[in-house]
């Protein structure tokens, strides 16, 4: 291993790592018999649904730049890992010593040319070693062998597009990725005029695979782009609720074209 000239850049290590222990033991005692009912009562799947949702929420604290909310978030991702290790130790399939020392091993083996004799000159000679260390260890036969498929489907979208291109498999510029959308969307127009709901819904797929692909061309992630045009159209309509109930009406009791005008003036008051 490589030896670095220096102090170690560890924020306050021992501090750190003693409050994670610390972490760990008030987990251990929640899942005692002495502990809380509720935690006791939960398996790997019910935490899988809370760890699921606190990812999204620190997500959601990241790109929104609050930066203490992504602090707490964080906190409550680490609990849940906390959590998942807990319940494995007790049926005796692996601890959170095996789940550091894994992590550890693999950050070391992935990374040659920090810790190792390995030698890569940019970011993309990084990624495409640390692809084909990853597959020799998983001895995966494919490419795609290893996609996530509890993910949000756009995000796989997005995920199967990084493993085609990685392998040369990609357009070279963009007009030629835009092109491809432009052609699934006139396939679904023709979809559209069958009326044969399997035929739209495999061009709808079509439509937004080749979305996601446009994205990560671009360097977009698909799914936080759309998590984001999610929250600016509620904000949007919630102008529209609002701005109706200083009229004296409710949704339902106005016309499109109210709807219309007063969504044309939320689009200048929430820009985005």
């Amino acid at each position: 291993m490589k030896k670095f000239k220096g102090r170690r850049i560890m924020e306050d290590f021992e501090s750190a790592g003693g409050k994670f222990a610390r972490l760990v033991e008030i987990m251990d005692v929640l899942r005692s018999e002495e502990g809380c009912p509720w935690d006791r009562e939960q398996d790997e799947k019910t935490i899988a649904n809370f760890f699921i949702e606190e990812v999204f929420e620190a997500v959601e604290a990241l790109y929104s730049e609050d930066y203490p909310a992504l602090a707490e978030e964080l906190g409550d991702v680490m609990m849940e890992v906390v959590f998942l290790a807990r319940i494995a130790k007790e049926k005796g399939t692996f601890t959170m010593t095996d789940i550091l020392e894994g992590i550890n091993n693999k950050m070391i083996r992935r990374h040659p040319h920090v810790f190792g004799t390995g030698h890569q000159e940019n970011a993309d000679e990084v990624r495409e070693s640390w692809i084909k260390q990853k597959r020799k260890e998983k001895e995966r036969t494919s490419a795609m062998d290893g996609v996530t498929k509890s993910s949000p489907a756009l995000f796989t979208s997005f995920q199967i597009g990084m493993r085609a291109s990685s392998f040369g498999f990609d357009w070279k510029e963009y007009p030629d990725v835009l092109q491809k959308v432009k052609e699934e969307i006139a396939e679904l127009e023709k979809a559209v005029q069958t009326k044969k709901k399997r035929e739209i819904s495999d061009e709808i797929g079509d439509v937004l695979f080749s979305l996601a692909n446009l994205s990560r061309f671009l360097g977009v992630n698909p799914e936080i782009a759309l998590r984001e045009s999610n929250e600016k159209f509620m904000q949007r309509f919630r102008y529209i609720e609002t701005a109706l109930e200083k009229e004296g009406k409710e949704l339902g009791q106005a016309s499109l074209e109210e709807m219309d005008k007063i969504w044309e003036e939320a689009k200048k008051t929430h820009k985005g």
